[in-house]
């Protein structure tokens, strides 16, 4: 029988006024990808910082490869073997992959005075070598995407010969792309053995990549299941202790007809090309695309944040100049960036701020993003309550059964252009694909 590599039980964790881990369990069996997921505040992250030292648990016990041990601090769990790569990625920008990797465990240093970056470099590229990956140890990480910091970092946490692997939202800010290449690389470790802890709530990665979940809700355990013995609705359940409410797939005909606002021909250098669309009465119009396709763009040349080159911008039929934000404002539009928050509660109270002002035409920027599933609920009660007010909502989102599920109708945005335009209808996931990957020749 296979020995887990982690085994924690009857985990207990207190805070002042706060039981943050009730009783927790949680094992790892070599070559496993294990999601651990739950509502923002389940204790999560806290369950994991009491794996990698940095908080000590109160009660309880916590075994690795078969025997118990103390981790107090985050150098004795590199030393076992247990890393964690965090949301915010902790690289030096001003050094080499190389230098990022073994900074202050540096091989082979020259009259322990001058760093040997050849023995470094060549070190790194080994590290490379065995998860597949195509970087040069000397590129500055300055210099780097987001995805290829993030493989970096799992570089650097094999360095440490790690066998437990802990990703916090790995994919984020990942593009489809990079989310792929970050597959590859968790396959190729699975295959070496590696116990990898997958913390997200993208619902549909689940599906993909791990092989089973553990649930937790209010800092208790709840169950472990095999991924493809449980529904993505079952999961949600178990995270919110409750079932979810659902809304119908929106009508077009359900938004009235009466248009608020026509956009009309709007160009800006090398961001937005020839882009024109309407939104009507009570409509929730979604914007769909790729990372980088030009709908964020779009929100703000029409909020009047970016200056534009050419079209025009028309409200209740009046051409408006809309400079500054607050001209915007004035003429009865918002736009809500609430991907720079975190946490269903901030994204309400926000959003409530705004609806204070009484604005026409409100521009939701991925609303959603980096929360959990109940206050994404709360999230979409809301803007459909909205729409249902005679309120017209421009949304913004990655998510694609997000936009399916709330958008009257879908614009869809590749290289800076609206390459197509479907009702809820027409609308599946392939349809949308298809437009937004219809670069121009």
């Amino acid at each position: 029988m296979i020995e887990p590599l982690v085994e924690m039980d009857g985990i207990d964790k207190h805070f002042p006024g706060v039981h943050a881990l009730n009783q927790c369990r949680f094992t790892l069996m070599p070559g496993e990808v294990h999601a651990l997921v739950g509502e923002n505040g389940a204790g999560k992250s806290t369950l994991m910082k009491v794996l990698t030292g940095v908080y000590q648990k109160d009660s309880g016990t916590l075994r690795y490869k078969g025997k118990e041990v103390l981790i107090p601090n985050t150098r004795t769990a590199q030393q076992l073997g247990i890393s964690m790569i965090h949301q915010e990625l902790n690289l030096m920008p001003h050094l080499t992959i190389a230098q990022n990797i073994f900074i202050g465990r540096e091989p082979g240093k020259i009259f322990k005075i001058f760093l040997n970056d050849k023995k470094l470099n060549d070190q790194a590229q080994l590290l490379f070598n065995r998860i597949k990956l195509q970087l040069d140890p000397r590129t500055l990480v300055s210099e780097l995407t987001v995805a290829q910091q993030q493989m970096v970092e799992i570089a650097k946490a094999l360095s440490y010969q790690s066998q437990v692997l802990i990703m916090d939202e790995p994919t984020a800010a990942l593009t489809d792309t990079e989310i792929n290449d970050l597959f590859r690389i968790i396959r190729e470790l699975k295959e070496n053995g590696v116990g990898i802890v997958y913390i997200s709530h993208r619902m549909e990665e689940l599906k993909r990549i791990t092989d089973r979940i553990t649930v937790m809700r209010d800092g208790c355990y709840i169950d472990t299941i095999g991924t493809q013995e449980v529904t993505t609705d079952r999961i949600i359940a178990m995270m919110v202790g409750r079932e979810l409410y659902q809304a119908s797939k929106p009508s077009t005909s359900s938004a009235n007809q009466g248009t608020v606002l026509e956009v009309r021909k709007l160009n800006r250098k090398g961001k937005i090309k020839d882009v024109s669309f309407s939104l009507r009465k009570g409509e929730i119009l979604g914007f769909a695309g790729l990372m980088g396709a030009g709908r964020t763009e779009v929100a703000r040349a029409i909020f009047g944040a970016d200056p534009i080159d050419s079209g025009e911008i028309r409200v209740h039929g009046q051409k408006v100049r809309i400079k500054q934000p607050h001209h915007a404002v004035r003429h009865g539009i918002v736009e809500q960036k609430v991907k720079y928050l975190s946490g269903g509660n901030q994204q309400k109270v926000v959003i409530s701020k705004w609806l204070l002002r009484d604005c026409e035409i409100l521009i939701f920027d991925e609303p959603t993003r980096g929360i959990d599933v109940g206050a994404k609920t709360e999230i979409y009660k809301l803007l459909e309550k909205l729409a249902e007010q005679g309120k017209s909502i421009i949304m913004i989102s990655s998510d694609l059964p997000e936009i399916l599920r709330m958008s009257h109708r879908i614009m869809i945005m590749c290289e800076g252009r609206i390459t197509g335009e479907l009702s809820s209808e027409q609308a599946t996931q392939e349809s949308i694909m298809k437009y937004a990957t219809m670069r121009s020749e």
